[in-house]
């Protein structure tokens, strides 16, 4: 058998020689198999390690079947449990799965009968482990903004993503905030083995400490107060996929070495259960921090570092991705929205300390505020066009003939336009080629009086 078709399982029977001869031919076929003689000690070890299936006989001294099954069901919910049964007690298995037990076995059965069963039963689990993930992640936010870029440092970091992304390697993005950390991110699982598995994401700078650890690993009921249910973490709804872990840099120490063992051995504990859980998750970190000035300061261990720090993808800020503006205005606008050169020439000799992230609000507004989609200097935040140095002069105030004399060229002709058109600023604005906004504009600087 492969190893890819290996299960987890549990055997709780009484018998003594059936309960071995089913394990050991169990194993030969290539499963992990443990076993116990009685129920209590079978809770013992369910509650210490995950079983893909338990096959529980129904009767046995002590604690019965039936109640293995029912406290299995509460402490274990990602095992499913095949009932063992004589034929005497069909009815009794028949109620054992209206409690939740996945299947049942009358007894005696062929061996490879009892494999079939167990392997149905996994794939089933299987599937409705996918259908929890399926329902969380529709609950995400994900980024709809595609990556743009052309400059060289951009196409640098496409370079590398197509190298790192078929990898099962740990991956650190490193760039200032509103680089594009996560769309990063997400180009690398859409490259990767993982494209059709889950894509979760956590800020850890936009929790509370108390909330980290439950959401990254989960909690029991009961586990602490307002755990009124199991939750799952995040590990566990992005098993067989990516994590990705948002501004690593602000987890706190007591969590680092949980989240040092996951990455090692991809072993965890839910939040007040001692079960171990095995997941197969690809971390993808991302900071804005020094992180190795950090391990320096002590507030980041460095084994941790070292772990997450097996390929590093640096971002470039936006103000060393020249040309690239131009191409993230083009595309947020497309061909439905006009913006005019002085506003354009304000958007790319701003530095956006903000980057991407900045700018993009910046064109949200934009559109906004602006009208028949058209976009102006006016519609601009004012700390973008303040920083332009943008001035603007009456031609009384000017020292300049040419201005002054292009000023009263441009005052005069607008007068004229305005008095052929009987002071329709619409039809005037139409006849001077410019938005009616310009025109009302130029009416205020020029202080042209009109009646309509």
């Amino acid at each position: 058998m492969s190893q890819s078709k290996a299960i987890n399982l549990l055997i709780v029977e009484d018998d003594d020689g059936f309960r071995e001869t089913a394990t050991h031919w169990l194993q030969r076929q290539g499963h992990h198999v443990e076993q116990s003689p009685n129920g209590a000690d079978a809770l013992h070890i369910a509650g210490t390690r995950h079983f893909d299936v338990a096959i529980v006989d129904m009767n046995m001294p002590g604690i019965s079947g039936m109640e293995v099954l029912q406290r299995m069901h509460e402490q274990c919910p990602d095992t499913e449990i095949i009932i063992l049964t004589g034929q005497a007690t069909v009815d009794n298995a028949v109620e054992a799965m209206k409690l939740g037990a996945t299947d049942y076995l009358t007894k005696p059965f062929p061996l490879g009968d009892l494999e079939r069963r167990c392997l149905q039963a996994a794939e089933r689990g299987r599937l409705n482990k996918e259908n929890r993930q399926l329902r969380t992640l529709l609950d995400r936010s994900k980024p709809k903004t595609k990556i743009i870029g052309e400059s060289p440092s951009m196409k640098e970091v496409f370079r590398v993503v197509n190298r790192v992304a078929p990898t099962e390697k740990a991956v650190l993005i490193q760039g200032e905030s509103g680089t594009g950390k996560e769309l990063i991110a997400q180009a690398i699982q859409e490259r990767s083995t993982r494209v059709d598995r889950p894509f979760v994401t956590i800020n850890c700078a936009a929790l509370p400490e108390t909330l980290v650890e439950s959401e990254l690993f989960g909690h029991e009921k009961g586990s602490f107060t307002g755990a009124n249910d199991r939750k799952y973490g995040l590990f566990e709804v992005a098993d067989g996929g990516t994590l990705f872990v948002d501004e690593i840099g602000e987890l706190p120490l007591s969590l680092q070495p949980k989240l040092l063992r996951v990455l090692e051995n991809g072993s965890l504990r839910r939040v007040g259960s001692h079960q171990e859980r095995v997941v197969n998750v690809r971390v993808i970190a991302a900071t804005n921090r020094d992180l190795k000035k950090e391990v320096e300061n002590g507030r980041f261990r460095e084994d941790l570092y070292y772990r997450i720090n097996v390929i590093t993808l640096d971002l470039p800020p936006l103000r060393h991705r020249h040309g690239d503006v131009a191409l993230l205005v083009d595309d947020v606008l497309g061909s439905e929205w006009e913006i005019e050169q002085d506003a354009f020439n304000a958007l790319l000799r701003y530095d956006w300390p903000g980057n991407v992230r900045q700018l993009l609000n910046a064109l949200d507004r934009a559109m906004v505020m602006a009208e028949d989609h058209l976009i102006t200097i006016d519609d601009l935040p004012k700390e973008v066009v303040e920083a332009t140095g943008r001035e603007v002069l009456p031609h009384s105030e000017s020292t300049n003939p040419s201005i002054s004399d292009l000023a009263t060229i441009e005052k005069r002709h607008i007068v004229e336009v305005l008095e052929h058109v009987g002071h329709n600023k619409a039809q005037a604005a139409r006849v001077l080629g410019i938005h009616r906004r310009k025109l009302y504009r130029l009416l205020e600087r020029y202080e042209i009086e009109s009646n309509k």
